[in-house]
């Protein structure tokens, strides 16, 4: 594992995160390291101490949930011109491995194996996070252009 996968928000302040599409109110728009879903997306928070979203002020809070809409709508738009199979998006904040606030953002499509299409991402075998042919390419560069794009519309 890469030193910016260790400390993803600290990396990403300095700069030297290179999933980090775009710096949003509170957050970091970043593509997903995997990409067995295309347009899988993370918005990480900008405070590293930050460990769920009930730790944000209140104001700081609707900024960062203004964030992760601002997010899921890039995701959904570029996804949705890159794939007539779009279905839409799923917007979660677990916080379960990771100890600081971040947000999936997960675009879904027909194309989906019927056991998981209706089901949450996280059925999918757990081989999918580090089976190297579902990992974040220059291949997918198209994909994270539009979705930046998208994001400074």
């Amino acid at each position: 594992m890469t030193n910016w996968k260790q400390a993803r928000v600290e990396s990403a302040l300095r700069g030297q995160n290179p999933t980090v599409l775009t710096r949003l109110p509170e957050a970091f728009a970043a593509i997903g390291d995997v990409q067995w879903l295309p347009g899988y997306c993370v918005l990480l928070t900008d405070d590293p101490i930050i460990t769920q979203l009930s730790d944000l002020p209140r104001p700081r809070r609707l900024a960062y949930l203004e964030s992760i809409d601002r997010l899921a709508s890039a995701v959904e738009h570029a996804c949705r011109q890159a794939d007539s199979q779009f279905r839409r998006v799923n917007i979660e904040i677990l916080g379960n491995t990771d100890a600081f606030l971040h947000t999936h953002i997960w675009p879904r499509y027909e194309w989906e194996p019927e056991q998981h299409r209706r089901m949450p991402v996280w059925l999918y075998p757990s081989d999918r996070w580090t089976d190297p042919s579902h990992a974040l390419t220059p291949a997918h560069d198209s994909l994270r252009a539009a979705i930046t794009n998208e994001l400074h519309a």
